[in-house]
């Protein structure tokens, strides 16, 4: 016969299961409730409630929704600033104003995944690649055959312009 979830007969079951929805490391929880990693990632795997997860979920959403709406907020009183120094023909003001606007509008392209922060790398031309590329060709070398489609392949995957 089975044995019975550890986490699931826990006194603290309801603490820990909050846990886990919110995504406090299972070391953390482990140690304050005195329980196994293991058992946790068990229990979250197999038993964690998944209405616990849902509403942790929409909670989520739902503040995701109200910065949006702030970042909106503070993109239109901008513009109506923007608006107002250009009709005084205030131009500091409304080039800082400019300056709000633009960083309303990409924050907005951030939050909506258009804008990435993080640096694009081409691994195509690092040192590593060329040794991968290479170690690849040569473990190939006693099957010319196989050889020279791996190689056809890699040029045509990895020509300018080739997603």
């Amino acid at each position: 016969m089975p044995r019975t979830c550890t986490i699931c007969r826990h006194d603290a079951r309801a603490d820990i299961d909050k846990a886990l929805v919110v995504r406090t490391p299972f070391r953390d929880i482990a140690r304050q409730h005195g329980v196994s990693k293991d058992a946790l990632l068990r229990h979250h795997d197999d038993h964690l409630p998944a209405s616990l997860v849902r509403a942790q979920r929409a909670r989520e959403a739902a503040q995701a929704d109200e910065l949006l709406a702030q970042v909106c907020d503070l993109r239109d009183r901008a513009e109506r600033i923007l608006d107002a120094t250009e009709a005084d023909e205030n131009w500091p003001a409304a080039t800082g104003a400019i300056r709000e606007m633009r960083a309303c509008l990409e924050l907005l392209g951030k939050l909506a995944g258009q804008l990435q922060d993080a640096p694009t790398v081409n691994i195509i031309m690092s040192a590593e690649w060329l040794a991968v590329q290479t170690g690849i060709l040569a473990a190939l070398k006693p099957y010319p055959d196989a050889r020279l489609a791996v190689a056809a392949s890699l040029e045509t995957h990895h020509a300018p312009g080739h997603a």
